[in-house]
Order: C-alpha cells, then sequence, then structure tokens
C-alpha cells in the first residue's frame, strides 16, 4: 500500500482513471459488436445504422487515448468495408 500522501492520492486517481477506462472500453466493445450482428444478420439498413452509431465512439475513443488512432481506424475501414459488401 502506498505509504506517503502524493502516493495515496496517486492510487485514488489510477483507480478511478482504471474504472473509467474500463467502462468506456466495454462500451467501445459493445457498438463495434453491434455492427459485426447487424452485417451477420444481412440487414444493410441496420448494419449502416449501428456503424453510424458506432463510428463517434471509435474516435472518441481514440481522441482519449484508450486506443491508439490507427487501430480505430483499423476498426472503421474494415466495419465499413462488410458494410458495403451486403446486398441491400
Amino acid at each position: 500500500m502506498a505509504n506517503s500522501a502524493q502516493a495515496r492520492k496517486r492510487a485514488r486517481q489510477s483507480e478511478r482513471s482504471r474504472q473509467r477506462n474500463s467502462s468506456q472500453r466495454s462500451m467501445l466493445r459493445t457498438h463495434i459488436k453491434n455492427v459485426v450482428k447487424a452485417i451477420a444478420s444481412g440487414d444493410k439498413a441496420a448494419a449502416q445504422t449501428a456503424y453510424d452509431k458506432a463510428v463517434p465512439v471509435i474516435d472518441k475513443s481514440a481522441g482519449k487515448g484508450l486506443i491508439h488512432k490507427n487501430k480505430a481506424s483499423r476498426h472503421k475501414s474494415r466495419l465499413a468495408q462488410h458494410v458495403r459488401t451486403l446486398e441491400g
């Protein structure tokens, strides 16, 4: 356990940050999963709607440093490619 006052404060801050990051990462994964499910169902309109909702969440995660900007781009690119290939 932390002994100094500043180390105790840092431990409190780290715990808050860890919980916030965990929540944000979960939200990101949920949005991506929703797009994947819509793609798997074959419904192009639903997939496009889910993709449109996921893009701001992905961008926000990259902007906050939760994921790297290249990883965000990769997710958006691959999801968009799958949505485009659907027959609709």
